[in-house]
């Protein structure tokens, strides 16, 4: 019988020592502590949610829903080391419901065995079909797991409302660049797990390229560099000098002509904006292209694909905002790369739709009469008479009601007196629009006649 080491053999002691010294730079950079983990301070930082949880040693089930590379699995496994916790990991790609029964019955063996709980850890939850999710639910309600998910979807959409319902969903950002470097500089000076005895050395040019390409991944910038490090050779000062040149041709990328954080990202999505506005879809879908190959949020297009379609189509082809909240819904539905699809779909209708920016500019002129102009009251025929009081006092005297009138149009004032007759939407003539102004043309038209 081969001798026991903290309830394994030595047989497995060993194999697991070889598959840590085997695994991947990133694997083995994982952090062992809350100290050694880098972002997430919204969360993490002294005082919030999951510090405070893991200080009690109270940790809820939860889902945590973040970009690739932010430390969703690394948090998971820390949370189960700082609070005693057994920890199950499976990934919803590779894994069945026969593995979450064979999972929660050594997490029963485990509370008999040793009186601790069990944090179940499955990783990529949205890939899990409805049943699948089903079959987690009576085992986080009976207390048998504290269940941890991980996904890169909105929950809203990729997780079932009861199972929703009985977890607090935390979403993780993008690692910054300055906690990226964080990562970056430990694993070239870590000597045990990292790759401090290779002593590699990254150029600036070198190291805001990588940054700028594993835009908040830190698993993308640590495998970047352990292959940096197995293929570079070392100078004649035994350093393994890496410039940006060397890193392009590892990550086997050009090296994008934009910053996101600085003018090429507003000047971009300037250009992809304008593009639009003024009907040209190749350009439109140019520049949405270069946004998308540098890494550029994805929702921050589709932000800005919302706002044009209400800004410069608006009115003359209302289709185009339902066009555009469709395409930043399908963004989060199905993720990148595919996303960009309908992205580029919805670009190409905006730009090609007719245009018309009037009911921005009506709400432009509303807001400055609203800011500058005094504040007349609400006209009483306009007001609510809901007590015997308001009705003596006049509120709701001589509303008409527009479905009682020929054409569902009552042709009653509805502005303050002191701005009867002003106008501040004034329809143009393309698309849809050109139909809105003939009904109000007529609507008015009508109403002169009849007092005529």
């Amino acid at each position: 019988m081969p001798a026991k080491r903290g309830g394994e053999s030595l047989f497995e002691h060993l194999g697991k020592q070889r598959e840590a010294e085997a695994a991947p730079l990133a694997a083995r950079m994982r952090p062992r502590t809350l100290a050694e983990f880098a972002g997430q301070d919204h969360i993490l930082g002294p005082g919030h949610i999951l510090e405070r949880a893991i200080a009690a040693k109270q940790v809820p089930s939860m889902v945590l829903w973040g970009p690739p590379g932010s430390g969703k699995t690394t948090l998971a496994r820390l949370v189960a080391g700082l609070t005693g916790a057994h920890f199950i990991g499976l990934s919803a790609v590779t894994s069945g419901v026969a593995d979450l029964r064979k999972g929660v019955e050594e997490a029963r063996e485990v509370r008999a065995a040793e009186n601790r709980g069990t944090i179940l850890f499955i990783d990529e939850v949205h890939r899990f079909n409805k049943a699948q999710q089903d079959a987690i639910l009576p085992h986080v309600e009976n207390g048998t797991v504290t269940f941890i998910g991980a996904t890169t979807e909105n929950p809203s959409f990729e997780v079932i409302a009861p199972l929703l319902s009985r977890t607090r969903v935390l979403t993780l950002k993008p690692l910054t660049d300055e906690e990226m470097s964080v990562i970056i500089d430990r694993a070239l000076a870590d000597t045990e797990r990292g790759i401090g005895n290779e002593h590699l050395e990254l150029e600036a040019d070198a190291r805001a390229f990588l940054l700028a390409v594993a835009s908040g991944d830190a698993r993308v910038a640590l495998n970047a560099l352990e292959l940096a490090a197995q293929v570079s050779q070392p100078g004649d000062d035994g350093v393994r000098h890496v410039d940006k040149a060397f890193i392009e041709e590892v990550l086997q990328r050009r090296a994008p002509m934009y910053d996101k954080a600085g003018d090429s990202h507003f000047d971009t999505i300037s250009a992809f904006i304008k593009s639009v506005r003024a009907s040209d879809p190749d350009a439109a879908v140019y520049w949405l292209a270069r946004m998308i190959e540098a890494g550029e949020d994805p929702m921050f297009i589709a932000r800005r694909i919302v706002i044009s379609a209400a800004e410069d189509v608006g009115m003359a082809d209302p289709n185009a905002l339902g066009i555009a909240v469709a395409a930043q819904q399908a963004v989060h539905f199905v993720g990148m790369p595919e996303g960009a699809i309908p992205l580029a779909e919805a670009a190409v209708y905006l730009a090609t739709a007719p245009k018309s920016n009037a009911s921005y500019v009506a709400l432009k002129r509303a807001v400055e009469e609203v800011r500058t102009g005094p504040q007349y009251p609400v006209p009483l025929h306009l007001r609510n008479a809901v007590t015997g009081l308001m009705r003596s006092l006049g509120y709701g005297a001589d509303y008409k009601y527009a479905h009682d009138h020929e054409g569902n149009f009552a042709g009653q004032a509805n502005l303050p007196p002191e701005l009867e007759g002003k106008r501040f939407y004034e329809p143009g003539d393309q698309g849809y629009e050109q139909t809105v102004k003939e009904r109000i043309e007529a609507w008015w038209r009508n109403t002169k006649q009849k007092d005529e």
